[in-house]
């Protein structure tokens, strides 16, 4: 690692089958014919770290694959982009997280997971100490994804993140016990940077209005809030800022897998580069631009050049 540029990212390595447009509402037996089915790498952690290596940013990534042949085109992708594998666990036995990505014709997406795979069998215990030596920033992807990473376990690993000096952002899914910010006080008060959407945090503070919300989570100690509100950009709040970042207007929406994800990441892009935090979410609103205009989760990212161009016209 090169001191004071890495990033860490934990999380979900999977791959994505989308296909697409699908109407769902004509699923039944038989067969439903699809303009395009592809096959591309995805999982939130992956996605970050592959958007983050397109645009130059050295980085590991903490995951879990099976010995299998998605558990080795996943291997294999991360070192085509130059991504650290050290600490991706291959176990045996175990099935490599897939997802089936039903494309809406919006642009909008729906899954088919296997609740048995390597998505599901990632522990407190693969994050080991020695991974974050040597990084300035890591970011947990993401909160409610694990079962058996619950509040405790959080609070645990966000309490060694900061033990260790480093900027801690963390992404989050939907919530599936019906867990509420207060829940996660412990975990929340270490949090530097959290980046949930609309909906995420919604349900998590109860608030309709994104403004209540994030100060909802405000009050539970994270100390910058970014709400991803998909076409209109995002909010972002803390005790000094007030901002709502536009998005790129200009984008042409194909599929949304990975959105948020690659949003997260040029933001993580922006705090490493020592952008301020407006700044930081006009880079992401630039990068989650050019991964919609392309089907399959992140591959509409080529380069810095790309999102930078993006991110000037934001800035204008």
């Amino acid at each position: 690692m090169e001191n004071g540029s890495d990033i860490v990212i934990f999380g979900a390595a999977i791959l994505d089958i989308p296909a697409g447009p699908v109407d769902i509402s004509l699923l039944r037996a038989g067969s439903v014919p699809a303009d395009r089915i592809t096959m591309n790498t995805g999982g939130d952690a992956l996605n970050e770290a592959t958007v983050l290596a397109k645009l130059g940013k050295p980085v590991r990534l903490v995951s879990k694959v099976g010995d299998d042949m998605a558990g080795r085109v996943i291997l294999d992708h991360c070192r085509q982009y130059g991504i650290d594998t050290e600490h991706i666990l291959v176990e045996p036995g175990l099935d490599t997280g897939v997802n089936v990505v039903l494309v809406h014709p919006d642009g909008e997406r729906s899954f088919l997971t296997n609740r048995n795979g390597a998505l599901r069998r990632i522990y407190r215990e693969d994050l080991r100490g020695e991974v974050l030596k040597g990084a300035r920033i890591f970011c947990f992807a993401s909160i409610f994804v694990f079962p058996w990473i619950g509040k405790k376990e959080l609070a645990s690993i966000f309490k060694d993140a900061k033990a260790g000096g480093l900027i801690l952002c963390a992404d989050m899914t939907k919530c599936k016990n019906r867990e509420t910010v207060q829940d996660l006080r412990e975990a929340l008060l270490y949090l530097d940077y959290l980046f949930p959407n609309l909906e995420e945090a919604q349900m998590v503070t109860g608030k309709t209005d994104p403004d209540e919300a994030a100060d909802a989570f405000l009050e539970c100690g994270v100390k910058t809030v970014v709400i991803k509100l998909g076409q209109k950009g995002c909010l972002i709040k803390n005790k000094d800022i007030r901002a709502l970042v536009p998005a790129y207007s200009d984008a042409v929406c194909v599929d949304t897998t990975g959105a948020g994800d690659a949003f997260a990441a040029g933001f993580l892009y922006g705090l490493s580069e020592g952008m301020p935090p407006v700044e930081c979410a006009r880079f992401g609103n630039a990068a989650a631009s050019a991964a919609i205009e392309e089907f399959g989760a992140v591959v509409g990212i080529r380069d810095l050049a790309q999102v930078y161009e993006r991110y000037e016209k934001l800035v204008r």
